[in-house]
């Protein structure tokens, strides 16, 4: 298990490039089974959940070439659908929430698929009923094998059909999408995510010779075709490390440039620190921060605290919660942080508040945060990460905190984030990873 030893107090300054991103990433690397030809794909982030989910392709019988930094080429001409039935593969299924997006293009492939509990973050409960529920609406039968703890789906023959999906997932709208777009006649997904990763994936797809409209809505229409070929594909900037660093340049009082952000992309992020009365400013593509060493957290127009919560697109990503609650730590004024997706995500407040913040966990939803305004910093303390978005916000209370703090078990954070440690060292952090 890793650690990182950060010493806090120093301000950040200079640039930083996000990398690409990461839900896109699993997102469009699992489509690539859907044809035999070579598909490439740029600005692959090099982190733990894409790189095992690579290895995951290679096993499967996808040929993988690295071309360069970020580069990468596959191949599936064959599939090995016996690797499916093995220890090491419903090991390393079940520790990777996101090799379930592999379930739709292996149904639409080879006509079945295997799929263990999902693993990932323990941010609470993750369903598959969305992903379920419409492949058996196009025609796929399932079965649960208890000793191996996996899902067994069959479907010899896809087939078209209308889909409403129970909640909009982003995963379950990938999966489906996946496995309709080589599925017999029409497919219309009503209630779809509308993020701009599942934009990329349908775009993408669309290159390689699917047909698809509606795309950034949420009812998508699919006409099934007999097979797709080879493409191109540049994966988007990370939405949620380029709101990271706007938290860190907050926390820390720092003067630092986001550079390439695909600003048309971020939504509502920079809006959303706004309203906590962070300074920023877009560059052409670029995000601005200069250094503040106050900020306001906005109320409503009636006077009343200000709520922050998560929403599907175009609202506020989840992802992005626990750094804002973080940065509203050391805000001038009070903010309700409303987690609603996931019940667990915010049990790392308990941390922040052995550190000094002042914070009222309501439930296991939403915690109000009452702003020391910078007239008192958080002190440094020994934490443990519980999950990817967890861990970032611990690494970035103890950038702003005074003295050292320790974070173990940031095998989470590098799930998530590239190379974290020695790109914030460049802007003048103080980290030290300990193995």
């Amino acid at each position: 298990m890793a650690s990182f030893e950060i010493e806090g107090g120093h301000p950040l300054h200079g640039e930083i490039i996000p990398q690409g991103a990461k839900n896109e990433a699993l997102e469009v690397l699992c489509a690539t089974l859907l044809t035999k030809d070579e598909v490439i794909i740029d600005n692959v982030p090099d982190i733990a959940d894409v790189n095992n989910l690579i290895c995951l392709l290679k096993n499967i019988g996808s040929k993988v070439e690295k071309l360069a930094p970020g580069r990468w080429s596959f191949k599936a001409n064959t599939i090995n659908n016996d690797y499916l039935d093995t220890y090491n593969y419903r090991q390393k299924n079940a520790a990777l929430r996101g090799s379930v997006m592999l379930v739709g293009p292996m149904l639409a492939r080879v006509g079945s698929a295997i799929a263990a509990k999902p693993g990932g973050d323990k941010i609470g409960r993750r369903h598959l009923d969305t992903h379920f529920e419409g492949f058996a609406k196009l025609g796929a039968k399932f079965s649960y094998d208890a000793d191996k703890a996996t899902y067994i789906i069959e479907a010899p023959q896809l087939h078209g059909a209308d889909i409403l999906l129970s909640e909009a997932s982003v995963t379950g709208t990938a999966n489906i999408v996946m496995a309709a777009v080589l599925a017999k006649g029409t497919t219309t997904i009503y209630n779809a995510a509308c993020e701009p990763y599942v934009q990329q994936l349908c775009k993408m797809l669309c290159k390689m010779g699917a047909k698809i409209s509606g795309i950034s809505s949420n009812l998508l229409t699919i006409e099934g075709v007999d097979n797709l070929h080879g493409t191109s594909h540049v994966i988007l900037p990370d939405m949620i490390e380029a709101g990271s660093f706007i938290g860190m340049a907050a926390m820390t009082g720092s003067e630092l440039t986001i550079k390439n952000v695909s600003y048309e992309k971020l939504g509502i992020i920079p809006s959303s620190f706004r309203r906590l009365g962070i300074k920023l400013e877009k560059r052409g593509d670029d995000i601005y921060i200069p250094a503040q060493s106050e900020y306001a957290v906005e109320t409503f127009i009636d006077g009343s605290i200000l709520n922050i919560s998560d929403a599907p697109w175009p609202g506020l990503t989840p992802d992005l919660l626990s750094v804002m609650l973080v940065v509203a730590t050391q805000s001038k004024g009070c903010v309700l942080i409303h987690q609603k997706m996931f019940e667990s995500r915010l049990f790392f407040v308990d941390k922040l508040i052995e550190m000094g913040a002042q914070i009222i966990l309501c439930d296991p939803h939403r915690a109000v945060v009452v702003g020391h305004n910078h007239a008192m910093q958080l002190r440094g303390r020994t934490m443990t990460s519980p999950d990817i978005r967890a861990g970032i916000a611990m690494l970035i209370a103890a950038l702003g905190a005074e003295g050292t703090s320790v974070i173990h078990n940031v095998e989470q954070i590098d799930r998530g984030y590239e190379n974290i440690e020695s790109r914030l060292t460049a802007l003048g952090a103080h980290i030290r990873r300990i193995d």
